[in-house]
């Protein structure tokens, strides 16, 4: 990645709660090769199958087809959780803020770091990120999405992205729908840009990877 590229967190994602089937066919394998053709800095592979159509296997799969991070995208809500996402061989573990007391963030955190995972903590308010900088966050996710109307308000990001610390790994999240958003997530300060549907089902997801890369900070 060049200097001043913005890092894309690439997902692989077969279906979503808010729009439905994307590509319930895909291979995860293949795509993930794309990605990392495009330039993409790690990849985000969903593993829930109720919601969102995926699972473990697709994480494996992903897994073995590229050399990039992964983040495994999925409730946390249990340690047990954490351990999975371990064994599973991701990289990172998803905390959402919203679904999580206060006791539970700071444990699921200590407990990822002892187990060599990093942990993406998302949040969408400012309380949110009053309670993940308490228990020491340094890579956090502000979500465009409402979790429960599943409304995107593409001014949330920019709206959060002054309060933000220094020192903090800043990625914005949904919304994101080709390098026009990303460019302005990144004059925002945003380091890295979390995107799925909009790869999911371009033609070429390995263009559309480099085309994000590019917008410049």
């Amino acid at each position: 990645m060049s200097e001043g590229d913005v890092a894309v967190i690439a997902e692989v994602k077969r279906r979503s709660p808010s729009k439905g089937a994307l590509d319930l066919d895909l291979d995860p394998a293949a795509l993930a090769a794309e990605y990392e053709a495009g330039g993409a800095a790690g990849l985000s592979v969903l593993t829930d199958v109720d919601f969102f159509g995926g699972s473990p296997a697709d994480l494996a799969s992903a897994r073995g087809a590229c050399a990039l991070p992964v983040l495994r995208k999925d409730f946390t809500v249990d340690e047990r959780d954490v351990l999975d996402a371990r064994l599973m061989g991701a990289d990172c573990v998803l905390l959402i803020a919203a679904a999580l007391d206060d006791g539970e963030l700071a444990a699921f955190g200590d407990l990822a770091a002892e187990v060599g995972l990093d942990a993406l903590v998302e949040i969408h308010d400012e309380s949110e990120l009053e309670r993940a900088m308490a228990v020491g966050a340094d890579l956090v996710g502000v979500n465009q999405r409402d979790l429960v109307t599943f409304e995107v308000d593409t001014a949330r990001a920019v709206r959060m992205a002054p309060l933000l610390p220094d020192g903090v790994v800043r990625v914005a999240e949904s919304g994101i729908g080709g390098p026009a958003d990303a460019a302005v997530l990144a004059d925002a300060g945003y380091h890295a840009v979390l995107v799925g549907e909009s790869l999911v089902t371009h033609g070429t997801p390995a263009k559309a990877v480099a085309a994000l890369r590019r917008s410049r900070r």
